[in-house]
């Protein structure tokens, strides 16, 4: 499972010309299913998104996460995080989970960030739709999570 987090001042979703997701201050994430990705890639994604160290506290930097301070989480669904860019111009997306079990996925992984956390504050778009995401990036601080990559591979 793959999830590019983004910590906001604001973000909302769009359809149709209608909000049906909208935070304050918090995290924005944009969450790609992967085909072979478990539970246990959700519980890691969920443990991520809810305390990594994203905001300051009392003059201090990357003090506090989003359920430390009692923040709000906008998730959006993107298959789009598992495309490979790899080979020529177009993206190749058959990493990406199919349409019926990436939509259970999505919904327990809803669901269980729910449970770790209070539902009331997490919103979240509306899965496989055509969504305008507006985030007011804050920072900007952009980090990529990634369930399958525990550890940096760069150079030594």
């Amino acid at each position: 499972m793959r999830a590019v987090l983004q910590r906001v001042a604001r973000a909302s979703v769009t359809v149709d010309n209608q909000v049906v997701g909208a935070i304050q201050k918090g995290v924005c994430v944009l969450i790609g299913i992967g085909t072979d990705d478990t539970e246990k890639d959700i519980d890691y994604i969920v443990n991520k998104i809810l305390n990594i160290r994203v905001f300051d506290h009392e003059g201090v930097m990357w003090k506090k996460g989003v359920k430390e301070l009692g923040l709000e989480v906008l998730c959006v669904s993107q298959f789009t995080l598992q495309g490979k860019t790899v080979k020529g111009n177009k993206p190749d997306f058959h990493n990406a989970m199919k349409t019926e079990q990436a939509k259970a996925t999505y919904a327990q992984f809803l669901d269980k960030l729910g449970k770790a956390y209070d539902p009331s504050k997490i919103k979240d778009g509306v899965f496989g739709a055509m969504m305008m995401v507006d985030i007011a990036n804050d920072g900007p601080v952009t980090l990529q999570l990634d369930s399958r990559k525990f550890t940096y591979d760069g150079p030594q």
